[in-house]
């Protein structure tokens, strides 16, 4: 895939909506951290692709999102990603544009969660297991304290509240877990899949 990349041209100096800057800037950021890479223009919708490209990416979103998508896919099935910079002019006077920033941009950062939660399963649900595995040890910590203070469980709705919590973030580690292993089948599938798309040209 090859991407226009207006942020490390002129991007940033004509273009006059500060919100659309931050924008690119969070995006870029979470992809590239979540994902692993070094992109740098993810919003850009000048692009150019691979045969092999085409063939297999699934078009499902419909809006703005559409570039979010087509970069996780790209990075997670390892194509080649060229950058060339490219010349960007602010919108003339008078004209209007299509994004509307806080809708589609809350958009785009659901897409990037659920995408997360998609290719990196193993990753996103060990995230969950930890936040709920602390709560659950807030409250249960508490109860045990007094147990070996007094001999006694004063308070069983907390205990039962936490030991729920607990069980609740094992299952999430064990759900990343699975869906890991899916996930992994799933990109052996796809190598062999684009293997017989390289001989069928």
């Amino acid at each position: 895939m090859v991407i226009g990349d207006r942020l490390s041209s002129t991007y940033f100096k004509e273009n006059k909506r500060p919100f659309h800057n931050f924008g690119n800037r969070i995006v870029r950021f979470l992809i590239n951290k979540l994902f692993e890479n070094r992109i740098k223009d993810i919003m850009t919708g000048y692009r150019a692709f691979s045969y092999e490209f085409v063939k297999t990416y699934p078009v499902l979103s419909k809006g703005f999102e559409i570039e979010t998508e087509m970069t996780i896919h790209a990075v997670d099935k390892n194509f080649l990603i060229k950058e060339i910079p490219v010349t960007y002019r602010d919108r003339p006077s008078g004209s209007v544009s299509k994004l509307n920033t806080y809708k589609d941009g809350f958009k785009v950062l659901k897409t990037i969660a659920t995408l997360f939660k998609e290719y990196k399963p193993f990753f996103f649900f060990n995230i969950v297991a930890i936040i709920i595995g602390i709560i659950s040890l807030i409250f249960i910590i508490p109860v045990f304290k007094d147990y070996f203070e007094t001999g006694l469980v004063l308070r069983f709705p907390t205990l039962i509240v936490g030991g729920f919590l607990m069980v609740t973030a094992i299952l999430s580690f064990v759900c990343g877990v699975i869906l890991d292993v899916i996930v992994k089948k799933h990109k052996q599938l796809f190598e062999l899949m684009l293997n017989n798309l390289k001989k069928e040209e």
